[in-house]
């Protein structure tokens, strides 16, 4: 009898407990990291599944209440994106189920509830993620199977490496060589055959999203980033300002040039929220690339390698905000410096509000929190500067995570993780020659960027994107005013 090829690559796929008994219940695809419905291997292998046992299968989602620090930001785009893929599954027979609370409580209850057999879950390497499926798979029944798949990355984290890798040179022969075997076309996801035997409650999207960003309204939503799996589509292939389509040319030119943001992809908020697939970006980037090799060609390693290899040191080094993740030989040199005298001291207060002598990092630091993404080549700057101002590695590590996470749209996220052990701790980098503060780790400085970019042209931008926010906000204000007058 011939063998039937899986619709997903076993590889992609980890049994994380397997139930005792018959599949003859339910599939739930729980959804967290991959929030979209287009290439997405996760829902794929939930369907695929479901339809192999006969039974109907629903998608839930967990809202914690602000994880890891979230606000209206990060969370007012996560829900806006949900809604639009909840109303895009209604010409499916997928429910889409939403709770509030602990996963560890709630994904559980419902999987007793609707009397499940499977539960297939995203891949993520953050601890907190980890912790949860651990817990859920001590709390279901021994008849429930619960399945990992990793949908996120290209090549599957645990296929690419089964160890911490030291560098990208590490890790990049063992992605490509895998790349023939997992950067494939993925299938076109089909409807299940059964129909969920209920209807699944409504969801008051409006009153849950005006709840998030008002609770969260220290850190505003953004206007320039649309959410959702068709905005982010368009970002990467749209006819007017489609990143492949009409702005691909310069990737390779000027990506590291803060005066000219629209270089850059535009899609680390989609992938952080999993409103694009990585392998989709990818495949679509190797479409054009006969016309453009080199910016191909750079946009892929940062696309795969760089992104996995973020991954890879957040799974396989548990320690990955703090200096014990770092490297011995960066924590010697760190700890050796940590007493040197620094030129300035400064306050997480005042690096917050931009008030240090560097007009340069004040002006990162506001793109930050204005426009929600500073670009990266300041984001390197912009760490290192707060070990060169604060008492110590340890303290400056801390700060760039908080300031990272509270103000950029894909914040707590492993890349967001790795660029500041990167910048403060020399992860993924090498020893450099020792000096003050900075040991042997890498050092940037004001001039160095005088010489890399117009440094007050990038300064004038910045004030232009502030004054804009700043008219934004309060004329928002205005009109929630002349409102509540009217009501």
């Amino acid at each position: 009898m011939a063998s039937v090829t899986p619709v997903v690559q076993a590889g992609r796929i980890r049994v994380l407990k397997q139930g005792s008994g018959p599949s003859i219940g339910p599939v739930v695809y729980w959804m967290f990291r991959d929030q979209r419905l287009r290439d997405n291997w996760a829902l794929i292998h939930a369907i695929d599944q479901a339809n192999k046992a006969n039974v109907p299968v629903a998608i839930a989602f967990n809202l914690f209440d602000q994880f890891l620090g979230a606000k209206a930001r990060q969370l007012g785009f996560m829900l806006r994106g949900l809604e639009k893929l909840q109303d895009n599954l209604e010409s499916t027979l997928i429910p889409f189920f939403l709770f509030q609370g602990e996963a560890a409580d709630t994904i559980p209850n419902f999987l007793k509830e609707c009397g499940a057999s499977l539960l297939v879950t995203d891949f993520s390497p953050l601890r907190d993620v980890r912790s949860w499926k651990e817990k859920i798979c001590e709390k279901v029944g021994e008849s429930v199977t619960v399945h990992e798949v990793d949908a996120h990355n290209i090549v599957p984290l645990w296929v690419a490496s089964d160890k911490l890798e030291y560098s990208a040179r590490t890790i990049r022969g063992k992605i490509n060589k895998l790349l023939p075997e997992y950067l494939i076309e993925l299938p076109a996801i089909g409807p299940p055959k059964l129909k969920w035997p209920s209807s699944n409650p409504p969801i008051d999207w409006p009153k849950l999203i005006a709840d998030v960003v008002r609770k969260g309204a220290e850190v505003p939503e953004l206007e320039w980033c649309e959410p959702g799996e068709d905005a982010a589509f368009e970002v990467l292939m749209g006819s007017k300002k489609g990143f492949l389509t009409t702005r691909l040319k310069n990737y390779s030119t000027d990506r590291n040039n803060p005066l000219k943001p629209q270089a850059l992809s535009g899609l680390s908020p989609y992938l952080h929220f999993g409103q694009i697939s990585a392998q989709r970006c990818a495949l679509e980037a190797r479409k054009v690339r006969k016309n453009y090799a080199q910016a191909v060609d750079a946009f892929l390693e940062e696309m795969i390698v760089r992104r996995e290899l973020a991954d890879n040191f957040c799974y396989y080094q548990p320690q990955y905000d703090s200096l014990q993740g770092a490297w011995e030989w960066a924590r010697k040199t760190l700890m050796e410096h940590a007493s040197d005298k620094r030129e300035h001291i400064y306050t997480r207060e005042q690096l917050e509000k931009a008030q240090t002598a560097d007009p340069l990092w004040n002006a990162s630091q506001l793109e930050m929190v204005h426009y929600g993404k500073m670009h990266g080549f300041m984001r390197m700057y912009w760490a290192k500067k707060i070990l060169e101002w604060t008492t110590g590695p340890e303290e400056a590590l801390a700060i760039s995570i908080y300031l990272n996470d509270k103000y950029h749209i894909d914040g707590r996220d492993p890349s967001g993780y790795v660029g500041c052990l990167w910048s403060i701790c020399g992860i993924h980098d090498q020893g450099w020659r020792e000096r003050p503060v900075f040991g042997k780790i890498r050092y940037m400085n004001y001039a160095g960027c005088k010489r890399k970019f117009n440094v007050d042209g990038y300064i004038s931008y910045v004030k232009r994107l502030v004054g804009e926010s700043k008219k934004r906000k309060a004329e928002a204000v205005l009109d929630k005013a002349a409102k509540e007058l009217h009501s």
